[in-house]
């Protein structure tokens, strides 16, 4: 009987490893604004210390979804880093998957977001039909304007439509749901997702105004899901002494903390900043850093596994 009850033991050990193995994930391949890390132009000391040393450069926001069980992954975002994110999810994933994604998630019509795409264009991987899931307004901006409409028309790329308070099952493991956020809306609406996976939900909200301006409630949402990865593009609200804040309206991290400042440990944990501006000091500075880990919040790290 102990042995019979041992082997059970061992099988159920064995299945659970193998369920954590196959199990869908995120991998961070960027946490910058649209702009990166060091930023263009920018010869301040935030910039001027990953000038001097490479290894502090960072890429702008990206997620890769992956599903070990099916062999497919899929890219959130198509940003002006994007030759270095492939590759870099090749050397995160040891070459166990297909170069190019067998999707991509666009947020908005922002640089930093899509202009990525132009580089699955006939002057460089001339691809085909890579799947493009966007919002109607997104999905309109690319078929109605060039370059983007020369993707489409030339079949590089296929859009897929994607709809507000709305889930698109990509398969058996992963499916995703779509949502409208304030933001500055000049060429498209501004989308995040919640990635629901067969064992974690993952929230993605790089570009909001502001939490009060949403139709939801941002602690309800983050209450739904595992990991919420969210707009830090600042940390406060003195950031940018020279510039109207007003004019760039993202809830700083100082608010958003103060948001959940009442939360218990386990809701803080759930939170992950990302999309950090180059003058926002978690990129840089690790008294700050510390301070808001010492808070109990997350910021998301460039090549993290979540």
């Amino acid at each position: 009987m102990k042995k019979v009850i041992g082997c059970i033991i061992c099988l159920l050990i064995h299945q659970a490893i193998y369920a954590q193995n196959v199990a869908p994930y995120i991998l961070v391949l960027g946490i910058t604004q649209d702009g990166g890390y060091p930023h263009m132009g920018c010869t301040r000391k935030c910039c001027q210390m990953a000038w001097e040393d490479r290894s502090m450069r960072r890429n702008v926001v990206s997620l890769a979804l992956v599903d070990p069980k099916s062999g497919k992954w899929w890219l959130f975002e198509a940003t002006p880093d994007i030759k270095e994110q492939l590759h870099y999810f090749q050397a995160l994933t040891k070459g166990q998957y297909n170069f190019l994604p067998d999707g991509i998630f666009v947020t908005h019509a922002h640089i930093g977001h899509y202009a990525g795409l132009m580089d699955l264009g006939k002057e460089v991987m001339g691809t085909r039909d890579v799947p493009v899931y966007a919002l109607p307004r997104m999905k309109n901006f690319l078929e109605t304007n060039g370059p983007w409409s020369q993707l489409v028309s030339l079949h590089n790329i296929v859009l897929q439509a994607l709809h507000a308070d709305s889930v698109i099952t990509l398969n058996e493991n992963v499916s995703v749901r779509s949502f409208v956020v304030p933001h500055r809306d000049e060429y498209s609406e501004t989308a995040g997702f919640e990635i629901i996976t067969s064992n974690k939900k993952y929230l993605f909200i790089p570009d909001i105004n502001k939490w009060e301006k949403w139709y939801r409630s941002i602690v309800n949402e983050v209450d739904n899901v595992d990991i919420a990865m969210v707009d830090a593009t600042f940390y406060d609200s003195n950031e940018l002494p020279a510039r109207n804040m007003a004019n760039v309206p993202h809830p700083t991290v100082a608010e958003t903390m103060s948001l959940f400042d009442h939360a218990d440990a386990k809701m803080k944990a759930k939170i992950y900043f990302i999309h950090f501006n180059h003058t926002n000091p978690l990129l840089w500075d690790s008294g700050k850093q510390k301070e808001v880990k010492k808070m109990g919040f997350n910021i998301a790290v460039q090549g993290a596994q979540l």
